[in-house]
């Protein structure tokens, strides 16, 4: 049996996040919250644990190829005008001799945009957040802007075909190439040839 103390407690606990609303004489009554309120304590669960960076690659692996493939399905035109928009911006960035960090940032959030899931949109932009840093740093390494715009006009041109598993490979391969760069390990190398959208060879 729960305690009342612990249940006054509990509801307090909830209605400090917006989840639950206290009404005088009346009781709690739960709120019609939206997904923003419900995923921003993932960011709030993340946060003291920056110096894990690997394990935020990780995360990234795992959904970000997914992302592209639903961007490759989803995706309007509209939004493959803005991706493309943004991609040239970088390009422009790149070839004046600056790292084009912000126009990364950008990309990938259009590309989390046009999955039209705002929970993605949402865990997407926490993860970046929490790896702008070292994003920064990475862009600084001598070449890696030019490999990171190439590697984004691969996924661009997998999204714009409707190449589900093109997208999903580029964004996996661009994000193990940036997690080499960022951390000295190669990634989780079983990704590489599995993945839920993988083709099975065709056996002879």
């Amino acid at each position: 049996m729960v305690s009342r103390t612990s249940v006054r407690e509990g509801v307090r606990a909830l209605q400090s996040r917006g989840l639950v609303e206290i009404r005088a004489g009346e009781g709690a009554f739960v709120r019609d919250v939206s997904v923003e309120t419900l995923i921003e304590p993932l960011a709030l669960v993340i946060l003291p644990h920056r110096e894990a960076v690997g394990e935020l690659f990780e995360a990234r692996r795992l959904l970000e190829p997914a992302i592209a493939a639903l961007s490759a399905r989803r995706a309007t035109n509209e939004e493959l005008a803005e991706m493309e928009r943004i991609l040239e911006e970088q390009a422009r960035e790149v070839a004046g001799g600056r790292t084009g960090v912000s126009q990364d940032s950008a990309l990938h959030a259009a590309i989390a945009n046009s999955a039209h899931n705002r929970a993605i949109t949402r865990i997407v932009s926490a993860l970046m957040d929490l790896l702008s840093q070292s994003r920064e740093e990475s862009l600084h390494t001598p070449g890696r802007p030019t490999r990171s715009y190439e590697d984004h006009r691969r996924v661009l041109d997998a999204i714009k075909r409707r190449d589900e598993v093109a997208a999903h490979r580029a964004m996996l391969d661009h994000l193990i190439a940036v997690e080499t760069l960022v951390t000295g390990a190669r990634g989780d190398e079983r990704q590489r040839p599995g993945g839920p959208l993988q083709k099975k060879p065709v056996k002879s």
